[in-house]
């Protein structure tokens, strides 16, 4: 397939997996936390928006969540069908951290999530929102565990290499490993972001069609201010990460900026907006460049230097073109969300926030921005890795499984197929949910019958969206 080796193909299809799951988990992780403060906000202002929102808004949860999970599962076979000699060599570190995340997170969401979707009037209001608190919770924790794993692919340490084998010696050290930190506040925030654009771009969709417009405008509202509240620690944490790489993962920032190598007597190394790195010809073709704006960002200081793609041997270089365009892509993208939050601020002074059709619909099309800013910052750490599964560690075309080219093509491409059906229904089903726009939620008056509800969290939706 493409000429593709197995490994090849093997990394491939990962990638798709991930690729679809990991969109899943980000919205999750923002709509938990945004349900819990819409119940919040319920409780103590009791006004009836934010209930409203809370009933919308939890159908979408519960759509994503399930697609989140079914996903997530496929990943957890492949790490023993296709990186069995992985997951030979490190599953003494990563089995367990996994497991941790299965103990604690899982069970905490699953444990409370029936009574958040299905115990609104049957419970008391302090347990439901203590249900909603405890799953937004355990989104946390099982992005924390999920990332520890990771991180310690990428900076390795707390271990011991003994009969060939990775054996945990500290675990606070595997956990807390130097990457660990960064990523967790990076990823987090970018969940947070992505569902802020998500969430205003529903707003603007409604308010655009003059549909729902007391809700609309509150969740609208609610999202800009999440949007310029968190965009801007994006960047900082952004900056923090990179430093950080820097320290740890060098070959990974040479191809992120696209540098070759530091010229004889140059003071300072360029900031290249655009360009081609070439892996050949070892230069970045057609770059535009800004002079000292890579040292500054970098280094923090003028004339700082770091080190080229060509201080590294050419076995041991990622593929410099995907990692320079893809962390374009994301730095783009975070840079529009930072200037639709401004102008957020600035139409809000001018009270013009919800009347400017011009900015709903920039809202409106950035929408899917932040999930795809989180799939390019992926492509950026995993392909800036390679060739190391384990940083430093582990090559990737060591960890693979003994598999035919014939066989991995045929699964792959059952893959594509089976997912874009699948979630593909899912995704329009949850569209169709935002299309339809919050309703007024009727709560039962003291003795009132409030048995006859859904057997189902979205068996409430109207038979018009199902079809």
């Amino acid at each position: 397939m493409f000429d593709l080796s197995a490994v090849d193909l093997a990394r491939v299809q990962f990638a798709f997996t991930v690729s679809f799951h990991i969109i899943f988990p980000a919205i999750t992780i923002g709509l938990a936390s945004y349900l819990a403060v819409l119940e919040g906000l319920w409780l103590t202002k009791k006004n009836p928006i934010y209930r409203d929102l809370y009933h919308f808004w939890s159908k979408i949860f519960a759509v994503n969540f399930a697609m989140g999970v079914v996903s997530g599962l496929v990943m957890s076979y492949e790490f023993g069908t296709n990186w069995s000699a992985f997951s030979t060599f490190a599953g003494g570190v990563t089995g367990p951290l996994l497991a941790y995340e299965v103990l604690t997170a899982f069970f905490l969401e699953a444990g409370f999530l029936g009574v958040m979707l299905f115990g609104w009037n049957r419970v008391g209001p302090g347990l439901h929102f203590f249900s909603t608190i405890m799953v937004a919770v355990g989104t946390l924790i099982s992005m924390t565990w999920i990332l520890a794993s990771n991180s310690w692919m990428q900076t390795p340490q707390g271990y011991e290499i003994v009969d060939g084998r990775v054996v945990p010696v500290d675990w606070i050290e595997i956990i807390f490993n130097p990457s660990f930190p960064y990523r967790l506040v990076h990823m987090a925030l970018a969940a947070f972001l992505a569902t802020a654009l998500f969430v205003a771009a529903s707003g603007a969709w409604h308010m655009l069609k003059g549909s729902a417009k007391p809700h609309a405008q509150k969740m609208f509202s609610m999202a800009m201010w999440m949007l310029l509240i968190t965009a801007p620690l994006q960047i900082i944490a952004g900056d923090f990460h990179g430093l950080n790489t820097l320290e740890h993962q060098p070959a990974k920032i040479a191809a992120m900026e696209g540098h070759w190598e530091n010229e004889p007597g140059e003071e300072g190394v360029p900031l290249i907006l655009f360009g081609w790195p070439d892996m050949e010809a070892e230069e970045t073709k057609y770059a535009l460049k800004i002079p000292h704006l890579g040292s500054l960002i970098l280094t923090h200081t003028w004339d700082g230097q770091f080190e080229g793609l060509k201080s590294f041997a050419p076995e041991d270089r990622p593929y410099a073109p995907v990692v320079f365009w893809s962390f374009r892509i994301m730095v783009a993208l975070g840079m529009l969300m930072l200037l639709l939050g401004v102008c957020g601020l600035w139409l809000r002074w001018k009270k013009r926030l919800y009347e400017s059709p011009l900015f709903l619909k920039f809202a409106l099309a950035m929408g899917p921005a932040g999930l795809i800013a989180i799939l390019a910052g992926w492509f950026t750490t995993e392909v800036g890795r390679q060739p190391w599964v384990v940083y430093g560690v582990m090559r990737t075309v060591d960890a693979a499984s003994d598999h035919s080219v014939a066989a991995l093509t045929t699964t792959l491409v059952a893959f594509v197929v089976v997912y874009f059906a699948v979630f593909g229904i899912g995704v329009k089903y949850m569209l169709s949910l935002i299309k339809e726009g919050p309703e007024e939620h009727h709560d039962p008056a003291d003795g009132e019958d409030n048995t006859h509800r859904p057997a189902r969290p979205l068996s409430a939706v109207s038979d018009e969206v199902k079809l």
